[in-house]
């Protein structure tokens, strides 16, 4: 099986003026913006909750790491679990705005698989519809009544 080329995140990490309106939402409600990350992502949007309880104790933030190494797996995208380490732990709002930069680029750019549909062969006979005879032949029965 042949392997594809890793690619690079769609934004860098420090390129929210790219888009100003993930920027505002990651500065002003920077837990709202993980929880859309996280459900648009397929996971629990409640995950990023699991940073709050980290930060507290000033330990590596688990749903950010997680979700960005799961993010860079799933898409091809170059980077290490050591980057990923450091960028949720130094840069925690930043790699959950990139993260967001990144799913709606690939919202955008959808992947195409296209299948042909299979060709549908209908088994059945045609219906037959039999035309009425002219006259009584011997074919068919003719009834006469006696009468009194």
């Amino acid at each position: 099986m042949e392997e594809k080329p890793l690619t690079d995140w769609n934004s860098g990490l420090c390129d929210c003026f790219e888009d100003a309106s993930t920027c505002c939402y990651g500065f002003w409600c920077s837990i709202c913006l993980a929880g859309t990350v996280s459900r648009q992502f397929g996971e629990n949007n409640c995950l990023p909750l699991c940073d709050l309880c980290a930060s507290y104790y000033g330990s590596i933030p688990p749903g950010a790491l997680s979700l960005r190494a799961a993010m860079r797996h799933k898409y091809g995208i170059k980077g290490s679990l050591c980057k990923d380490i450091f960028i949720s732990w130094c840069c925690t709002t930043l790699s959950w705005c990139q993260m967001y930069r990144e799913l709606k680029h690939r919202k955008k750019n959808p992947v195409v698989i296209s299948a042909q549909s299979p060709t549908v062969i209908n088994m059945q006979p045609a219906p037959v519809m039999m035309m009425p005879s002219l006259g009584g032949y011997a074919s068919h029965p003719v009834v006469i009544q006696a009468s009194h």
